[in-house]
């Protein structure tokens, strides 16, 4: 049989290319991604790193919390911006004779990573803030309402580019880091207005608490996404349950076992198991109602399945 057009020519020419390939009634998708593009993430990189610098020398020259909590979120941002970009360009690496999956799990463990790293500096931000709670400490209001309404203004533009990225959980979780980055120059800005007007001090630990509360909610959103996929778990959007019983309602199957269905990159979710039927002889057509039903209803389409004699039959 031919190899399929497409995922022949994007395969490397080596020893092993030819066990990569798929062939006609394989699975269409190849296990990595060419045509990503790394562009909205490197400028959304350049911008955060900056305006990080700005906000880093401002907050500690403003002795503001709220501003220092936002120039330490977007180094972090910084950092998982550039994880984020070097984790797409490590999927777009072919399958290898040593990694036959490709490297498509590159992008959920820049992921995972990211959102540990979050939930260490929403710990720092809430423990710091309850110090200045019971320490009040005197911050330039009219510093970091200036320097907040700048940084809000980035987020937006950083929130924007984002949005209009491709849709893939690298990419939402540097939007969520964004995200909490504007929700952190809007507390900033608010806690300027109010020092600057009343003189009030701690408006600015209260704010920053609220703001971890919100990065600290998305964060986790992130991180439980992540980890079901390295752990790989059964998609989200896949019952596993229904596609056991709709593969024991396709005609001559006996029963499945050792089943298991996972993603093997972002998207693209593959089955595995063991099919009984009473004559192996119709194992040709059974495979093919059971491809069709599952592309159609489940949205699988990477499928090994290995067909025994029913005990019984």
């Amino acid at each position: 049989m031919p190899v399929h057009t497409e995922a022949a020519s994007q395969l490397p020419d080596s020893p092993s290319a030819h066990l990569h390939a798929h062939r006609d009634g394989d699975a269409l998708h190849v296990h990595f991604t060419e045509q990503r593009s790394q562009s909205v993430l490197a400028w959304s990189l350049i911008l955060t790193l900056g305006f990080a610098v700005v906000e880093v020398v401002t907050g500690w020259i403003s002795n503001s919390l709220a501003l220092i909590s936002d120039a330490g979120h977007m180094v972090t941002d910084a950092a998982a911006l550039g994880l984020a970009l070097l984790a797409q360009l490590i999927a777009k690496r072919p399958p290898s004779a040593r990694n036959s999956f490709g490297f498509g799990r590159a992008e959920a463990l820049a992921a995972f990573v990211n959102s540990l790293v979050l939930l260490a500096l929403v710990a720092w931000i809430v423990v710091e803030a309850i110090r200045r709670f019971s320490h009040p400490q005197e911050v330039q209001g009219a510093m970091v309402f200036i320097v907040a309404a700048i940084g809000l203004l980035i987020n937006l533009v950083l929130a924007y580019i984002l949005s209009r990225g491709e849709n893939n959980m690298n990419t939402r979780a540097a939007l969520v880091n964004v995200i909490g980055d504007l929700l952190g120059s809007v507390a900033a800005l608010v806690a300027g207005a109010v020092i600057y007007y009343t003189g009030w001090m701690q408006i600015d630990p209260l704010l920053s608490i609220f703001v971890a509360g919100l990065i600290l909610k998305s964060t986790l959103s992130v991180l439980r996404e992540s980890y079901h996929f390295l752990m790989e778990g059964v998609p989200e959007q896949i019952d596993y349950l229904q596609v056991g019983a709709d593969l024991g309602q396709i005609t001559g199957v006996c029963s499945v076992h050792d089943l298991h269905v996972w993603d093997m990159s972002p998207g693209q979710p593959a089955l595995i198991g063991h099919v009984e039927i009473s004559n192996l002889a119709d194992w040709p057509v059974i495979l093919q109602a059971i491809k069709t039903m599952l592309l159609d209803k489940h949205g699988i389409d990477h499928i090994t399945l290995q067909a025994e004699v029913a005990h019984d039959a």
